[in-house]
């Protein structure tokens, strides 16, 4: 069984990121096979709370108030709206609906204390739950915890010599101390990156070394490619190549062989056989459904046949059991 390390140096992920393409493809496949069943993928569901107006300056993305992109600002949704959207997304074979807030950092307000009420909410219908909400407090975390959220989502999106370039309303050690946070809650971690931004092949393997030499490995770590907007500063990046996306995440499978590594966006942009190499090297979660906050993807159907060609299963919901007031719950209704 392949060994968990959390040491690993920039030479060994460079030396494994740069390995002949078909044999970093069966290496990877291979520590998959050993570590994960091959053949299961999580499908996850990003559903949009609360849309644009934010503050933050990061170059890629359409919500940012200061970008004109033609996003519609809007106010956090009901419950009853996020409510029938998880159905609407577990019906089509989600296990985890993810619910992001174009926020800097969560605020003590009627805001976040709707968000708890959703979380509780969706949780109790089986569905394990995240969310996306910008910077976070100790405490902040455990209400999160406390209502029952399975999985928090805070990217690094770059390396930390990059990521001023990209970001310069918070630092990079404001996103590792958001991780800490959730960490000490007791919630998940998803944190991952985006590539095709203009970094260099050094940038993304300090992403990568950055995560796998966390105290604990990420449960969850997305892989994006740029969708670039119109109105973002990196409008005019050109798309990412397919293998770059394989290259990330095969050597991410390599490094951090328990975790789940998300296909997540720039799907819409592959064909079947470009998705199907992202599984084979590693890949076993994507996000379905037509949107990812803003920008298209794939729809359900269209990912199921993909999932029945391919002899793909999906995941089912709390696999590696319930954490905190989640499995309280579960015990209670048992």
């Amino acid at each position: 069984m392949t060994e968990i390390r959390h040491n690993w140096t920039k030479e060994e992920i460079s030396e494994i990121y740069h390995t002949p393409l078909l044999d970093l493809i069966y290496r990877a496949a291979t520590v998959h096979r050993e570590n994960k069943d091959y053949a299961e993928v999580q499908i996850s569901s990003l559903i949009s709370v609360k849309t644009g107006g934010c503050p933050e300056d990061c170059a890629y993305c359409p919500q940012a108030a200061r970008y004109q992109t033609g996003v519609n600002v809007h106010a956090i949704l009901p419950k009853e709206e996020v409510i029938a959207a998880a159905e609407k997304a577990k019906a089509g074979g989600a296990s985890r609906l993810c619910m992001g807030a174009a926020w800097r950092e969560v605020r003590d307000n009627r805001d976040f204390d709707k968000v708890l009420e959703m979380v509780t909410a969706v949780n109790e219908m089986g569905m394990e739950v995240c969310c996306t909400l910008g910077m976070l407090t100790e405490q902040q975390a455990q209400k999160l915890a406390d209502a029952g959220l399975y999985a928090y989502n805070h990217n690094l999106d770059t390396s930390e010599d990059d990521y001023k370039r990209i970001i310069t309303t918070r630092t990079y050690d404001d996103r590792l101390k958001t991780l800490e946070h959730v960490r000490k809650a007791k919630i998940s971690v998803c944190s991952g990156g985006i590539i095709g931004l203009g970094e260099t092949v050094e940038d993304r393997i300090s992403m990568l070394k950055t995560l796998s030499t966390l105290p604990q490995h990420p449960e969850s770590v997305p892989v994006n490619a740029l969708v670039p907007v119109q109105g973002t500063p990196l409008a005019d990046q050109p798309r990412v190549s397919v293998w770059d996306m394989i290259r990330m995440i095969a050597t991410a499978r390599i490094i951090m062989p328990k975790t789940v590594v998300r296909l997540s966006a720039g799907r819409t942009e592959m064909s079947t056989v470009e998705q199907a190499l992202c599984f084979m090297a590693g890949a076993n979660s994507i996000f379905a459904g037509e949107k990812l906050l803003t920008t298209p993807n794939p729809s359900f159907d269209t990912d199921m046949a993909m999932f029945e060609l391919l002899g793909l299963t999906p995941r089912k919901a709390f696999k590696n059991g319930r954490p905190n007031k989640a499995k309280a719950v579960a015990e209670a209704e048992a």
